[in-house]
């Protein structure tokens, strides 16, 4: 007998949602229209490079235009392809309908390895890349509106924001038309840890479902549950940083992509980072034990596995041998439709992508709605709400002077309760509020529907009613 063959991650994607909508009573028709990617523009251009030209080859796919703009990543990686962008397409429509960020789904990819280039070069072809697009409007604060993604950051956002601007000289709009900005070019406060911060805000919302911690077999609070991470890129160092000091989580393993680092009694996620940028790798760490085979500790006894980085990592081959009660995808398809299907048949509960990494859409949206009101979060109200504040401490230290019980309001308490919000603290409070609505709209239909018996189901169910609602309110 053959052994089973792994679906691509496009095919994973499309089965997926073919089991979802099996539970549903769509219109065959409006299944179909919800399910294919509108269109993929591929370009090859040319940038003269250490006294040459050098052809490179990018894409970007929108899958869904039920709502304007569409949103979505743009990576830098050397495995870019069609398959691969249209199926992260696809994934952007499902996650932005699930939080209920007003977009369609878009992705887009350069086939390229950031780190055979120096800043110059990288900012020419990102450049390049960026007018390719941006002349045939796909990038426009009203029509398509990117992010960074693997490989990218804020210094490529701030270079196409800059390049859209100097091709769209009188659009007051210009620096909407990306996220994922530095502050300082339209960025917007939380931008950068926003998916590792939504990945925390996630699995806190997790633990407050008693009825999914029996099914993971879990108790208890996030204190001292082990937690092993795969990749600590920005999305994986933010949420296990943020997990440890935040919520007492023990981080006892990193897996990068030259080896792993274990420790029962927890690693120092700071001290891990730290190490990874000045050697490039985890090999050498000193305070912890280091194991070559990296994808072995995927395997380890843990509470919650984070895989944080590339696709697919969980797959047939390795799936049977996961021990984690709990896996939460912060990054995009880690699972495979395969290695789906053998872990929900263990009982092993998973928080899907689409829901878990969305943390990143949520923020840009913010950032989006900040670039397009042209006024920073917090600055209107800010002085108000601590002067509305200062009125209620100062009559309550009234009423204790005149009524002579003299008691004393404890100077922390005043301090906390007399600032103001500020951008920062906004931003996180609508992202905690995004995390839990969507948590909740899944976790109603994991568990008041006997047909539907894990959370990624659950997942897509909910976001393509609400897609399939936007295309019906428009006629279709």
């Amino acid at each position: 007998m053959s052994a089973p063959q792994e679906m691509s991650f496009r095919e994973s994607v499309d089965m997926m949602f073919n089991r979802a909508v099996a539970l549903m009573d769509l219109p065959p028709g409006l299944e179909e229209k919800i399910r294919v990617c509108n269109a993929t523009y591929t370009v090859r251009f040319g940038v003269r490079l250490r006294g040459k030209i050098q052809t490179f080859t990018g894409y970007r796919s929108v899958h869904s235009e039920h709502m304007e703009p569409v949103k979505g990543g743009i990576r830098f990686s050397m495995g870019v392809n069609q398959d691969e962008v249209e199926a992260l397409a696809a994934l952007m429509t499902y996650k932005c309908s699930l939080v209920e960020a007003p977009f369609g789904g878009s992705k887009g990819g350069l086939c390229i390895d950031p780190r055979q280039y120096d800043e110059h070069e990288l900012e020419l072809i990102t450049r390049r890349f960026a007018y390719e697009l941006i002349k045939r409007d796909l990038i426009n604060p009203s029509q398509n509106v990117p992010a960074p993604d693997m490989g990218t950051g804020e210094r490529e956002m701030a270079w196409i924001a800059d390049q859209y601007a100097r091709m769209n000289t009188t659009d007051i709009n210009a620096k909407a038309c990306v996220t994922g900005k530095p502050l300082n070019a339209g960025g917007i406060a939380g931008r950068v840890e926003a998916t590792g911060r939504g990945v925390q805000y996630a699995l806190r919302e997790f633990f407050r479902d008693e009825l999914g911690m029996q099914k993971a077999g879990l108790t208890g609070g996030l204190e001292g549950k082990r937690v092993v991470v795969q990749g600590l890129g920005n999305v994986g160092y933010h949420a296990t940083k943020f997990l440890s000091e935040e919520d007492g989580c023990k981080i006892i393993g990193i897996i990068e992509r030259d080896g792993a680092l274990v420790d029962a009694d927890g690693l120092n996620v700071d001290a891990v980072q730290q190490w990874i940028a000045k050697h490039g790798g985890v090999a050498g760490y000193p305070d912890a034990s280091f194991i070559e085979d990296g994808a072995k500790v995927l395997e380890e006894e843990c509470d919650i596995l984070i895989p944080a980085a590339l696709e697919g990592v969980i797959n047939i081959t390795n799936a049977d041998r996961i021990k984690a009660p709990l896996i939460i995808e912060a990054a995009n398809g880690p699972v495979t439709a395969g290695g789906d299907e053998i872990l929900r048949d263990k009982g092993t509960v998973i928080i899907p992508d689409m829901y878990a990494n969305a943390g990143g859409v949520t923020v840009s949206y913010f950032e989006w709605v900040k670039n397009l009101s042209h006024i920073r979060f917090g600055r209107m109200q800010r002085r108000q709400e601590e002067s509305r504040h200062q009125l209620v401490v100062d009559e309550l230290e009234r009423l204790s002077s005149d009524s002579g019980i003299g008691w004393e309001l404890s100077p922390n308490f005043k301090d906390r309760y007399l600032r103001g919000a500020d951008e920062l603290e906004l931003v996180r409070s609508g992202l905690d509020d995004t995390m839990r609505i969507a948590y909740q709209s899944m976790r109603e239909v994991w568990h008041g529907r006997d047909d539907v018996k894990d959370l990624r189901t659950a997942a897509y169910l909910v976001s393509i009613e609400k897609v399939a609602a936007s295309y019906r309110a428009k006629g279709l």
